[in-house]
């Protein structure tokens, strides 16, 4: 039976099309081209199907909390951290990802913060796309995908969302409404937070918590996100030769971070001081 098609939207997509504030001067609208217009193209399928070494981090990281709390006397052996890397085969990973994430290990091993939580879903990372969540906002349907990867109940009954991160980068509140506002669809009958941990650094954020107008305020900005790439991959389907008009690239810094470099006729290896 096909699936009925629907224009979706995530806030990965909202990220690739619109980042966070403070960074727009390294935001390349040409990466939203390549991963999701031309997602098909062979050459670019190959490229995002490979992990870059912050991707492999991050998906180790929330592999490593997994298995942690998938036998209640893990976290109580000494030797939990050597049992972990080893499920996660760690000593295949390059040197850079084995260290890094064996120092995230260490830190959980040390700070559980799940440890006395209700834990009402913990994902392990490597779950695919999760079913979309059917939204109708006036006469627009759309799906919105919603990856989450900790949801575990407060005491008071609060359903509280939790994001994993690793690395440096800052925590974007818009993903923490995004969750809130997808919770108010799986779960409608119970107050909800989301904050985000990160599991390198030991940061936490600040608990979001969103009105049902705020919900409906993000609700709608995702509407008119999902219209404007539905719009931009559309134009691209009917003029292909239009790719970088339609995806302005914004050679820089960045470029070393794109996964796209060895397709991309904009990237730049250095850029002048």
């Amino acid at each position: 039976m096909n699936k009925i098609w629907r224009p979706s939207v995530s806030y990965k997509i909202w990220s690739e099309f619109s980042p966070p504030v403070g960074q727009e001067h390294w935001h390349c609208d040409m990466k939203r081209g390549f991963a999701r217009a031309r997602k098909r193209e062979p050459q670019v399928a190959a490229l995002l199907d490979r992990d870059n070494t912050p991707q492999r981090i991050g998906l180790l990281a929330q592999k490593g909390v997994y298995e942690f709390h998938q036998d209640p006397l893990m976290l109580n052996r000494k030797d939990a951290v050597e049992k972990v890397a080893d499920i996660l085969q760690l000593s295949q990973e390059p040197s850079e990802v084995q260290e890094r994430v064996i120092l995230i290990l260490e830190n959980y091993h040390q700070q559980p913060i799940l440890v006395d939580e209700k834990i009402v879903k913990l994902s392990r990372g490597d779950e695919g796309i999760p079913e979309p969540i059917v939204i109708e906002q006036g006469n627009y349907i759309f799906n919105l995908y919603a990856a989450i990867d900790c949801i575990f109940i407060e005491p008071d009954g609060t359903l509280h969302i939790l994001d994993f991160k690793t690395g440096q980068s800052d925590f974007d509140r818009r993903q923490g409404f995004v969750y809130l506002l997808a919770a108010s669809y799986l779960y409608p009958k119970q107050k909800a937070v989301a904050s985000f941990y990160n599991l390198e650094t030991g940061k936490s954020s600040d608990r979001i918590f969103a009105t049902a107008e705020t919900l409906k305020s993000f609700q709608i900005e995702l509407v008119l996100i999902a219209k404007r790439h539905q719009t931009d991959l559309k134009r691209y389907r009917n003029n292909p030769d239009e790719f970088s008009l339609i995806f302005p690239a914004n050679p820089g810094f960045r470029c070393s971070y794109c996964p796209f470099t060895s397709i991309c006729k904009f990237f730049v290896s250095e850029v002048a001081a």
